[in-house]
């Protein structure tokens, strides 16, 4: 199981557009074959940062369920709702394997 982490920088003035995007994939993440943990929205300290957590079994996975999120019709909207009203300034993704479970 990896745990893919996805940390967005935000425009600070358009946190209801982020919130609004992180609800959109609160729905469309799980449909489509990944764990979501959540969406995650500054609140004190950094008024940029922002995070989205999910799980997912592989890499071969990660992008099977790529090319299913740009078919699902919430996904495509939630694509071009991110594009139009630019509050994402940037977004960086990494993996992660848990390793401190007994093997």
């Amino acid at each position: 199981m990896l745990t893919c982490i996805i940390r967005y920088h935000i425009d600070p003035t358009k946190k209801a557009q982020f919130a609004q995007y992180a609800r959109n994939w609160g729905k469309a993440i799980p449909r489509n074959v990944a764990d979501l943990i959540g969406y995650f929205a500054p609140h004190e300290g950094s008024a940029t940062l922002a995070y989205g957590i999910y799980n997912i079994r592989s890499l071969a996975d990660y992008e099977r369920y790529r090319v299913r999120l740009v078919a699902d019709p919430l996904g495509r909207e939630n694509y071009a709702f991110a594009q139009s009203e630019k509050f994402l300034l940037r977004e960086d993704r990494t993996f992660l394997k848990r390793v401190d479970l007994p093997e």
